[in-house]
Protein backbone atom coordinates (compact mmCIF):
# COMPACT_ATOMS: atom_id res chain seq x y z
CA UNK A 1 0.00 0.00 0.00
CA UNK A 2 1.55 3.38 -1.58
CA UNK A 3 1.65 6.69 0.42
CA UNK A 4 1.23 9.70 -1.72
CA UNK A 5 1.55 13.16 -0.79
CA UNK A 6 -0.53 15.52 -2.63
CA UNK A 7 1.08 19.33 -2.98
CA UNK A 8 -1.47 21.64 -3.78
CA UNK A 9 -0.35 24.66 -4.97
CA UNK A 10 -2.81 25.53 -7.45
CA UNK A 11 -3.87 29.07 -6.16
CA UNK A 12 -2.38 32.47 -6.93
CA UNK A 13 -2.18 33.83 -3.54
CA UNK A 14 -3.94 37.01 -3.87
CA UNK A 15 -3.76 38.47 -0.53
CA UNK A 16 0.07 38.39 -0.93
CA UNK A 17 -0.10 40.93 -3.19
CA UNK A 18 3.09 39.67 -5.52
CA UNK A 19 3.81 39.32 -8.91
CA UNK A 20 3.79 35.70 -8.55
CA UNK A 21 2.21 32.77 -6.54
CA UNK A 22 3.04 33.06 -2.34
CA UNK A 23 4.16 29.23 -3.05
CA UNK A 24 7.10 30.69 -5.52
CA UNK A 25 7.97 33.24 -3.22
CA UNK A 26 11.44 33.29 -1.17
CA UNK A 27 11.32 31.80 2.09
CA UNK A 28 14.95 31.71 4.17
CA UNK A 29 16.93 31.82 0.66
CA UNK A 30 14.71 29.18 -1.49
CA UNK A 31 11.32 29.15 -2.76
CA UNK A 32 8.41 28.41 -0.30
CA UNK A 33 7.38 25.46 -2.65
CA UNK A 34 10.55 23.97 -2.17
CA UNK A 35 10.15 23.92 1.92
CA UNK A 36 7.39 22.18 2.18
CA UNK A 37 8.14 19.57 -1.18
CA UNK A 38 11.79 19.11 1.43
CA UNK A 39 9.13 18.11 4.66
CA UNK A 40 7.58 15.38 2.34
CA UNK A 41 10.66 13.84 0.76
CA UNK A 42 12.22 13.80 3.88
CA UNK A 43 9.60 11.64 5.79
CA UNK A 44 10.06 7.58 5.50
CA UNK A 45 6.39 7.27 5.08
CA UNK A 46 6.12 8.94 2.20
CA UNK A 47 6.48 6.98 -0.96
CA UNK A 48 5.58 9.89 -3.58
CA UNK A 49 5.02 13.43 -4.16
CA UNK A 50 2.39 15.02 -6.48
CA UNK A 51 2.27 18.72 -6.84
CA UNK A 52 -0.59 20.13 -8.80
CA UNK A 53 0.40 23.88 -9.50
CA UNK A 54 -1.07 27.43 -11.23
CA UNK A 55 -0.96 26.71 -14.67
CA UNK A 56 0.48 29.74 -15.88
CA UNK A 57 4.01 28.59 -13.58
CA UNK A 58 4.24 25.38 -14.56
CA UNK A 59 7.59 25.33 -15.75
CA UNK A 60 8.99 27.00 -12.60
CA UNK A 61 7.54 24.37 -10.42
CA UNK A 62 9.19 22.07 -12.25
CA UNK A 63 12.54 23.76 -12.15
CA UNK A 64 12.19 23.40 -8.18
CA UNK A 65 10.68 19.91 -8.69
CA UNK A 66 13.80 18.79 -10.27
CA UNK A 67 15.72 18.27 -6.81
CA UNK A 68 13.28 15.70 -5.28
CA UNK A 69 13.73 12.18 -5.80
CA UNK A 70 9.98 11.67 -4.60
CA UNK A 71 8.42 14.21 -6.99
CA UNK A 72 6.82 11.82 -9.61
CA UNK A 73 4.64 14.74 -11.35
CA UNK A 74 3.87 18.46 -12.17
CA UNK A 75 0.56 18.97 -13.25
CA UNK A 76 -1.48 22.05 -13.56
CA UNK A 77 -4.22 22.79 -10.82
CA UNK A 78 -7.78 24.13 -11.87
CA UNK A 79 -9.63 27.45 -11.27
CA UNK A 80 -10.57 26.41 -7.72
CA UNK A 81 -9.04 24.28 -4.42
CA UNK A 82 -11.82 21.47 -5.10
CA UNK A 83 -11.25 21.39 -8.74
CA UNK A 84 -7.79 21.16 -8.13
CA UNK A 85 -8.10 17.96 -5.62
CA UNK A 86 -10.23 16.01 -8.09
CA UNK A 87 -7.34 16.48 -10.71
CA UNK A 88 -4.82 15.20 -8.60
CA UNK A 89 -7.55 12.38 -7.69
CA UNK A 90 -7.82 11.38 -11.35
CA UNK A 91 -4.19 11.69 -12.12
CA UNK A 92 -3.77 8.75 -9.17
CA UNK A 93 -6.33 6.98 -10.46
CA UNK A 94 -4.65 7.63 -13.96
CA UNK A 95 -1.60 6.14 -12.74
CA UNK A 96 -2.98 3.12 -11.35
CA UNK A 97 -2.87 3.80 -7.72
CA UNK A 98 -5.82 1.81 -5.82
CA UNK A 99 -8.61 2.37 -3.50
CA UNK A 100 -6.59 1.69 -0.83
CA UNK A 101 -3.56 4.00 -1.89
CA UNK A 102 -3.27 6.44 1.39
CA UNK A 103 -3.41 10.31 -0.40
CA UNK A 104 -1.94 13.09 2.16
CA UNK A 105 -3.21 15.96 0.66
CA UNK A 106 -1.31 19.59 1.82
CA UNK A 107 -1.12 22.84 1.01
CA UNK A 108 2.32 24.57 -0.57
CA UNK A 109 1.66 27.75 1.40
CA UNK A 110 2.09 25.61 4.57
CA UNK A 111 5.86 24.96 4.36
CA UNK A 112 6.43 24.32 7.60
CA UNK A 113 4.89 21.11 8.65
CA UNK A 114 7.06 19.35 10.62
CA UNK A 115 7.65 15.19 10.69
CA UNK A 116 5.70 14.73 13.75
CA UNK A 117 2.41 16.01 12.12
CA UNK A 118 2.77 13.69 9.53
CA UNK A 119 3.89 10.66 11.77
CA UNK A 120 0.75 11.51 13.55
CA UNK A 121 -1.56 11.27 10.05
CA UNK A 122 -0.18 8.23 8.96
CA UNK A 123 -0.39 6.76 12.51
CA UNK A 124 -4.29 7.65 12.25
CA UNK A 125 -4.49 5.97 8.79
CA UNK A 126 -3.95 2.38 10.51
CA UNK A 127 -6.92 2.97 11.95
CA UNK A 128 -9.09 5.89 9.84
CA UNK A 129 -10.17 6.47 6.23
CA UNK A 130 -10.39 9.97 6.62
CA UNK A 131 -8.45 12.87 8.68
CA UNK A 132 -8.02 16.53 9.44
CA UNK A 133 -5.17 18.04 11.51
CA UNK A 134 -6.33 20.71 13.70
CA UNK A 135 -5.78 22.65 16.62
CA UNK A 136 -7.54 24.22 19.89
CA UNK A 137 -8.33 28.09 19.30
CA UNK A 138 -6.88 30.22 21.68
CA UNK A 139 -9.49 32.84 20.60
CA UNK A 140 -12.79 33.39 21.54
CA UNK A 141 -14.68 32.54 18.04
CA UNK A 142 -18.40 34.49 17.37
CA UNK A 143 -21.01 33.72 14.67
CA UNK A 144 -22.30 36.49 12.69
CA UNK A 145 -25.31 37.28 11.06
CA UNK A 146 -26.31 40.48 8.87
CA UNK A 147 -24.64 43.03 6.51
CA UNK A 148 -23.56 45.40 9.78
CA UNK A 149 -22.10 42.43 11.24
CA UNK A 150 -23.66 41.69 14.36
CA UNK A 151 -23.05 39.49 16.77
CA UNK A 152 -24.96 36.16 16.45
CA UNK A 153 -23.58 33.23 19.09
CA UNK A 154 -20.64 32.61 20.61
CA UNK A 155 -19.61 28.75 20.33
CA UNK A 156 -18.38 27.04 23.10
CA UNK A 157 -14.31 27.13 22.80
CA UNK A 158 -13.86 23.87 23.77
CA UNK A 159 -15.70 21.90 21.00
CA UNK A 160 -13.88 24.03 18.12
CA UNK A 161 -10.87 23.89 16.21
CA UNK A 162 -9.11 25.37 13.61
CA UNK A 163 -8.17 23.52 10.89
CA UNK A 164 -4.94 23.17 9.00
CA UNK A 165 -3.44 20.39 6.07
CA UNK A 166 -2.29 17.69 5.83
CA UNK A 167 -5.53 15.92 5.29
CA UNK A 168 -5.71 12.52 4.70
CA UNK A 169 -8.00 9.74 3.44
CA UNK A 170 -8.38 6.34 1.28
CA UNK A 171 -7.98 7.06 -2.47
CA UNK A 172 -11.61 5.17 -2.73
CA UNK A 173 -12.79 7.26 0.09
CA UNK A 174 -11.97 10.76 -1.02
CA UNK A 175 -12.58 9.88 -4.77
CA UNK A 176 -16.01 8.96 -3.97
CA UNK A 177 -16.65 11.83 -1.84
CA UNK A 178 -15.35 14.32 -4.79
CA UNK A 179 -17.47 12.68 -7.37
CA UNK A 180 -20.80 13.09 -4.85
CA UNK A 181 -19.62 17.12 -4.36
CA UNK A 182 -19.01 17.59 -7.87
CA UNK A 183 -23.01 16.63 -8.66
CA UNK A 184 -23.86 19.56 -6.58
CA UNK A 185 -23.78 22.79 -8.21
CA UNK A 186 -24.33 24.56 -4.52
CA UNK A 187 -21.38 23.39 -3.24
CA UNK A 188 -17.75 24.75 -2.69
CA UNK A 189 -15.96 23.43 -0.25
CA UNK A 190 -12.64 24.82 1.24
CA UNK A 191 -10.75 21.55 2.21
CA UNK A 192 -11.42 18.30 1.19
CA UNK A 193 -12.29 16.46 4.78
CA UNK A 194 -15.67 18.70 4.51
CA UNK A 195 -16.28 17.15 1.52
CA UNK A 196 -16.24 13.58 2.65
CA UNK A 197 -18.17 14.80 6.05
CA UNK A 198 -20.77 16.19 3.99
CA UNK A 199 -21.30 13.20 1.24
CA UNK A 200 -20.06 10.40 2.89
CA UNK A 201 -21.61 10.72 6.61
CA UNK A 202 -21.11 7.22 7.24
CA UNK A 203 -17.06 7.44 7.33
CA UNK A 204 -15.49 9.35 10.09
CA UNK A 205 -13.55 12.44 10.06
CA UNK A 206 -10.97 11.83 12.63
CA UNK A 207 -9.34 15.19 13.97
CA UNK A 208 -5.28 14.62 14.34
CA UNK A 209 -3.39 17.12 16.30
CA UNK A 210 -1.76 19.82 13.85
CA UNK A 211 1.57 22.62 14.50
CA UNK A 212 1.41 26.25 15.75
CA UNK A 213 4.15 26.23 13.33
CA UNK A 214 2.34 24.68 10.75
CA UNK A 215 1.00 28.37 9.64
CA UNK A 216 -0.09 28.96 6.15
CA UNK A 217 0.87 31.78 4.49
CA UNK A 218 -1.12 34.00 2.74
CA UNK A 219 -0.21 37.73 3.54
CA UNK A 220 3.26 39.27 3.97
CA UNK A 221 3.22 39.30 7.75
CA UNK A 222 3.12 35.60 7.36
CA UNK A 223 6.32 35.14 5.37
CA UNK A 224 7.80 37.14 8.01
CA UNK A 225 6.56 34.82 10.75
CA UNK A 226 7.59 31.77 8.62
CA UNK A 227 11.28 33.75 8.18
CA UNK A 228 11.38 33.76 12.13
CA UNK A 229 10.65 30.59 12.88
CA UNK A 230 12.56 28.53 10.39
CA UNK A 231 15.27 30.87 11.95
CA UNK A 232 14.73 29.18 15.34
Amino acid sequence: MSTVAVVLAGGIGTRMGAEVPKQLLELAGRPLLAHTLASFEAHDGIDEVLVLMAPDFLARAEEIAAGFTKVSRVLPGADSRHATTRAALAALEGAGHGEETQVVLHDAARPLVGAAVIDRCLAALATYDALTTAIASADTIVEIAGPEPLLASTPERSTLRRVQTPQCFRLGVIRRAHALAEADPGFAPTDDATVVRRYLPQVPVAIVEGDERNLKVTTPTDLLVAERLLAQ
